[in-house]
């Protein structure tokens, strides 16, 4: 069965962006770039993997993206409606109306059913892009986290998780440190 990952950065004060869904403070680090990179290719937005060396690298983890509104807006802000063409992507909005290119699929249904549908096929994992109140939602479902996390304070934002309260323990499975203190931390559910 296909794995639903969590794979997003996150501020050590626990925010994925900020207020105004920002995420541009992250101090990067090239050891932390070129290790995500070379780990995580299929992440890389579509249009800007030839100017980073990734055109024609296959998907490595991921074939399925499933994001929010919140996640899938800023690209339509800058007229790009396809923003992971190598990868399948769902857009969970209740309040989006519809999306114009084919190649992303609207879903305004309950993300839970989705999701279960989603991880019953066959196929590479899914990885849940973003955001915070569609991985609160999502959170019974999730197989594994993957958390960037960068040594940054936000001070306010959109945090990890959004929701209602439902604690849920996991592990850390695998850390890796990188020069700028940042670390890639994955956890595993207990």
């Amino acid at each position: 069965m296909r794995k639903l990952v969590y794979y997003v950065a996150v501020s050590i004060d626990g925010m994925i962006a900020g207020p105004g869904g920002e995420f541009d403070f992250y101090p990067e680090a090239p050891d932390m770039v070129e290790y995500l990179r070379a780990e995580f290719p299929e992440t890389m937005p579509t249009h800007i993997r030839s100017v980073i060396g990734l055109e024609g690298v296959p998907n490595k983890r991921f074939d399925t993206v499933l994001m929010g509104k919140g996640t899938y807006k800023p690209a339509l802000d800058e007229g790009i409606t396809n923003p992971y063409a190598h990868l399948r992507q769902y857009v969970f909005s209740t309040s989006l109306g519809e999306i114009a290119d084919p190649a992303v699929e609207l879903i305004s249904t309950d993300p839970l059913a989705a999701v279960r549908e989603l991880k019953s096929e066959s196929g590479a994992d899914i990885w849940l892009c973003g955001g915070g109140k569609l991985a609160g939602t999502l959170l019974p479902e999730i197989d594994e986290l993957v958390f960037k996390t960068y040594p940054v304070v936000a001070g306010a934002g959109i945090p990890v998780f959004a929701g209602e309260l439902q604690p849920r323990p996991f592990a850390p499975a695998d850390t890796r440190v990188f020069s700028n203190g940042g670390t890639v931390i994955t956890y595993r559910p207990q």
